[in-house]
């Protein structure tokens, strides 16, 4: 974060934009802003977004009292903002990226995020990266990269999870290293082997419900499980660092893991549907930086109010706060004129 030498004058921080994010429905913008406000101009929101240097320690920062920073669940994964009429070469961070939710490669801007979640299911992201393809790392450096962070910051997570993207054998010595558990999804061409001396494809492998030992090529013993999704099947590695532990890991066991590890996909879709992550005009990289690290606050307030027993889930306030404003009009105009 940027460091003051005096009180700051300025009349946006990042209180009010959080709470704008979380507030407007649709037109995310400095003007927009100004307007609500009226007291603050646009060139004042704007220039808030291009002073600031929030990081992602900021982050971690505001939520790690709210943590138990042992014993949790680790989760990475990826999203792409959708940009679709952004120009790469006027906007910062804007590529194609491959989409899950599109299928397709897409114009947007990618975010990749170590979520954790603690052994009492309080929840929160922990680190983030935005892809800069002129930094020439790959979405599993910047893994490694928030990985040693949070290990740095005092997280001593007992497991990381991930989908198959992040399952390259580089990431699995990288955590076996750490001496940390870990479940990732795997390709079903991954080869293993249950006998020495033979080599086959995961999906050809008959894998009874409590999962089975096998031999991960060119790593090591894991329990693979299979999991029916969508009509396929989608293949799971389970790791300990104790053989013995390994081997006694149960169905049980890999449930729960999955079900903290699904977590960061709700806070993706939280974040595009109500923290108006994707919803921006600014074109310079810090003032995109300061968006996006604003969306991942107010998140964060949204997650607080819910653990809290304040609203019931991160939706309630965006769907209740004009309904109000929708009553009063309905009911202002519903006269038999108007339906004549």
């Amino acid at each position: 974060m940027r460091q003051r030498s005096k009180p700051s004058t300025a009349q946006c921080n990042s209180a009010l934009y959080t709470l704008f994010l979380l507030a407007e429905p649709k037109y995310v913008s400095c003007v927009r802003l100004s307007e609500i406000l009226t007291a603050v101009s646009h060139d004042s929101i704007n220039r808030f977004l291009l002073r600031e240097q929030y990081t992602p320690k900021d982050l971690f920062e505001e939520v790690k009292s709210s943590l138990i920073l042992t014993a949790g669940t680790l989760s990475v994964d990826d999203s792409v903002e959708d940009k679709p009429y952004r120009d790469p070469s006027k906007s910062a961070f804007v590529d194609f990226f491959w989409s899950g939710k599109h299928k397709r490669s897409v114009k947007g801007i990618n975010l990749i995020t170590l979520y954790y979640t603690d052994t009492a299911g309080s929840s929160y992201p922990v680190n983030f990266r935005i892809y800069d393809k002129a930094e020439g790392k790959t979405k599993n450096d910047y893994f490694r990269e928030m990985v040693l962070e949070v290990v740095e910051w005092g997280i001593e997570p007992a497991w990381v999870t991930g989908d198959s993207w992040y399952s390259s054998l580089e990431n699995l010595k990288f955590l076996r290293d750490q001496k940390v558990g870990f479940l990732f999804g795997i390709a079903n061409n991954r080869k293993v082997s249950i006998e020495r001396g033979t080599s086959l494809l995961v999906r050809t492998v008959e894998i009874p419900g409590e999962g089975l030992m096998v031999y991960l090529k060119a790593f090591g013993w894991v329990r693979v499980f299979c999991q029916p999704f969508k009509n396929e099947p989608r293949y799971y590695i389970l790791y300990r660092p104790d053989l013995e532990a390994l081997q006694q890991l149960t169905r049980e066991t890999f449930r729960a893991v999955h079900d903290d590890h699904w977590k960061i996909e709700c806070f993706h879709r939280v974040i595009k549907q109500v923290c108006n992550i994707e919803r921006f005009y600014v074109r310079n990289e810090q003032a995109i930086r300061n968006h996006f690290f604003c969306a991942l606050r107010a998140f964060c307030k949204l997650q607080t109010l819910c653990i809290n027993g304040l609203i019931n889930n991160c939706y309630e306030i965006s769907r209740q706060l004009f309904v109000p404003v929708i009553r009063q009009f309905i009911l202002e105009n519903a006269t038999e004129a108007t339906f004549a």
